[in-house]
């Protein structure tokens, strides 16, 4: 790859040197979500840009093997910031780019790259005629450090819901979080304090699919910073403190026309959702199991996939409440028409888990679903033979049962592509595994002196 530079590109490199940058962070992320970066100094960005720059793929997880390792980055201009908390000692700054990973043997983009697995996603709805929008909500945890600089799980406030200070002593990490965000160009709708102690919520405005999911990976990065500059740890783990709330990540999504009308909306529908939108709903309903293997893929998350901590298991929508799988929250215009997954937690691939929520809606679209009844009462009140009345199921109750349903549904197979796939469910497959022959804390609490 050597190509002349789009005026997108000259305008980044224009920039490096108003903004005094001198490193710049080629990010991006592999099958997992974790978010990986090459370092190069600003005079490589020129390069970078019109050639791309080679990394090792084999020494990362679920990439390649090593016989075919050679791998390409390519910098989306349109994704340059700069980064906040980095400033370096002669003055200077850094900034971050998210890139595309290209196969160096075939020229195409990389069948494993997450980001890719979206665009693919974006494309097929494209090609339906619409274009997708989404807004996510993680939560997070900031926790106390001990001496060593290692996370604990204290707590640094006892606050509750939408508290204020004193309770609530992390309103000025979130601030500052709020602040870095803003200078990396975040529209910041909103922030309180969780239900949970120490536990947090930041909320930014809905987007197009692709530029969500890098504010998700984004954020998690600077969350983490910031909050260590504060000398606490953040954690977007689903449920690190038992018998308390845990971090989901409710995801809301829309599609809208090519003529920029919400195809969701219907003035004269009771719900003011259209029959796309229900089939749409109709189709995660249906592949909702599988869905759950990668909005929820740890061996932790279904530690707060359980009932009584507001977390939905009960495969079902609502209009109103928020014990069901998916709710169309109210919308005050045409806009705003939207459908929100609660399942999802902050731990997931969010290039993934959108193009999971969008290949299996568009499913429902093709297939023409029709959407059940919306479900009133609180279905965490039911009993198991109310539920069965009501034909409501329950999302998979551990990691290897996600997985399960996962290698049974072809639809959100396709969506991950051949390759993502069968390198996710091996690691979960591992993961799950070793879960399965550990022995906990609570298991030698329990038994070690009892039997």
């Amino acid at each position: 790859m050597t190509s002349e530079l789009s005026d997108e590109a000259q305008s980044v490199l224009d920039e490096i040197e108003e903004q005094n940058v001198d490193f710049l962070r080629l990010q991006f992320t592999d099958i997992l979500g974790t978010v990986k970066n090459v370092s190069i100094t600003a005079d490589q960005a020129e390069k970078a840009f019109s050639e791309g720059i080679y990394f090792d793929g084999s020494s990362i997880d679920g990439f390649v093997r090593i016989q075919e390792s050679d791998m390409r980055l390519e910098p989306d201009p349109e994704t340059f910031a700069v980064l906040p908390w980095r400033e370096n000692v002669e003055g200077g700054s850094s900034a971050r780019l998210i890139c595309d990973v290209f196969d160096t043997s075939t020229g195409q983009p990389f069948s494993g790259d997450p980001r890719g697995v979206l665009k693919r996603a974006i494309d097929r709805a494209e090609e339906m005629g619409y274009t997708v929008n989404a807004a996510p909500e993680p939560e997070f945890f900031l926790f106390e450090e001990d001496e060593d600089g290692h996370a604990t799980t204290k707590t640094n406030d006892a606050g509750g819901y939408f508290d204020l200070a004193p309770k609530d002593l992390a309103s000025d990490v979130r601030r500052d979080i709020i602040y870095g965000l803003e200078a990396m160009d975040f529209d910041i709708e909103a922030s309180h304090h969780e239900v949970a102690q120490g536990q947090h919520e930041i909320n930014f405005t809905y987007d197009d699919a692709l530029s969500t999911a890098d504010n998700v990976a984004t954020f998690r990065s600077v969350v983490r910073a910031i909050a260590a500059e504060h000398d606490l740890h953040a954690t977007f783990m689903p449920k690190p403190i038992a018998r308390i709330n845990g971090s989901g990540m409710h995801t809301h999504m829309s599609l809208f026309t090519e003529d920029g009308e919400n195809a969701f909306h219907d003035d004269d529908d009771e719900f003011n959702l259209s029959e796309t939108a229900k089939s749409f709903t109709a189709g995660i309903l249906e592949h909702a199991p599988a869905i759950t293997a990668v909005a929820n893929p740890t061996v932790n998350s279904y530690k707060r996939l359980v009932p009584g901590y507001e977390a939905p298991v009960y495969v079902a929508w609502s209009d109103r409440n928020r014990s069901a799988l998916i709710r169309k929250p109210a919308a005050r215009t045409p806009a705003a028409s939207r459908v929100e997954l609660r399942s999802p937690d902050p731990s997931c691939n969010p290039y993934l888990m959108f193009a999971a929520m969008i290949h299996a809606g568009l499913d429902g679209i093709e297939q023409d679903m029709e959407c059940e009844d919306p479900v009133r009462e609180n279905i965490y009140e039911f009993d198991e033979e109310k539920r069965e009345e009501y034909g409501i199921q329950t999302l998979p109750s551990n990691l290897g049962e996600a997985i399960d349903a996962l290698e049974a549904d072809e639809t959100v197979q396709d969506a991950l592509g051949e390759h993502v796939y069968e390198n996710f469910v091996e690691a979960k497959r591992q993961e799950f595994q070793e879960y399965l022959v550990d022995v906990s804390d609570w298991e030698l609490e329990q038994y070690l002196e009892k039997f």
